[in-house]
């Protein structure tokens, strides 16, 4: 499987890498820009992400902004209706009922508040993918 971590914070992707890495390909993007050119890139050379770790809080564009420009992408070029695209976890700081809101009206799979727990990541990732085994 191939994922996609979209973070700013270089302690935090590392962390993230660190624990899906024997478990999947992970690459790394640092902006919303970049995960929507890593994403463009992976479908065109036919080995799309099957998940994105998304960070609210990024320059250049949010996680929000980002979600809604990959379902449009999704949608408008690859013919996929959510919820057949790419899974995506929202993988922030941010608590409050507004932005766990927002993620999940800009089509998010899930929701995880910082600092990230093992444990609830994999069982997230189970929960998309029944037969990906993670121990």
């Amino acid at each position: 499987m191939r994922f996609l971590i979209v973070e700013d914070d270089a302690v935090c992707s590392k962390m993230i890498r660190g624990l899906l890495e024997p478990y999947a390909l992970c690459d790394i993007a640092g902006t919303g820009k970049e995960a929507i050119d890593a994403f463009r890139c992976a479908v065109a050379e036919k080995m799309p992400y099957h998940l994105m770790l998304l960070d609210i809080m990024m320059p250049e564009m949010d996680g929000h902004e980002t979600i809604r420009q990959i379902r449009k992408i999704e949608e408008h070029e690859r013919g996929q209706i959510y919820p057949r695209g790419i899974k995506i976890i929202m993988t922030t700081a941010l608590d409050d009922p507004d932005n766990v809101r927002r993620a999940f009206r800009c089509q998010c799979d899930a929701y995880l508040v910082k600092p990230i727990d093992e444990e609830t990541l994999f069982n997230e990732i189970r929960t998309m993918y029944p037969c990906f085994a993670l121990s």
